[in-house]
């Protein structure tokens, strides 16, 4: 059984940083790209960063460019969000997602096949 578990989220005061964790069991996905996305209370989950398979390649959101970091370590099975300079509207819930069959990154979340529960992270001014 495939498993994406978050951990990292929490509460934090503006400017600060968290680092989100996404640790696969069930399966490797080496060879998956992967990537967060989130949800703000009474909005749409939005796209907020992709790595490829092998890490060679990111993407992100005008939003977090440049504020935030995708990694990968494909030896633990496992991805990260490096969240800098954090501001109030980066609160949501925070969710992992894999590409089971794909490459490479992509910002469409129809097209990832397994999803974390997610991680809240909650930014105070």
């Amino acid at each position: 059984q495939v498993q994406l578990i978050e951990s990292g989220g929490g509460l934090v005061q503006a400017g600060g940083s968290l680092r989100l964790s996404c640790a696969a069991s069930g399966r490797t996905f080496s060879n998956s790209a992967m990537g967060w996305f989130r949800q703000a209370p009474g909005k749409e989950r939005e796209f907020v960063a992709s790595i490829n398979w092998s890490g060679g390649s990111t993407d992100y959101a005008d939003s977090v460019k440049g504020r935030f970091t995708i990694s990968r370590d494909n030896v633990k099975n496992t991805m990260y969000l490096q969240m800098n300079s954090l501001k109030p509207e980066d609160t949501a819930v925070y969710y992992c997602a894999v590409r089971a069959r794909a490459f490479a990154i992509s910002k469409n979340q129809n097209q990832y096949n397994y999803w974390g529960q997610g991680t809240q992270v909650t930014v105070s001014s």
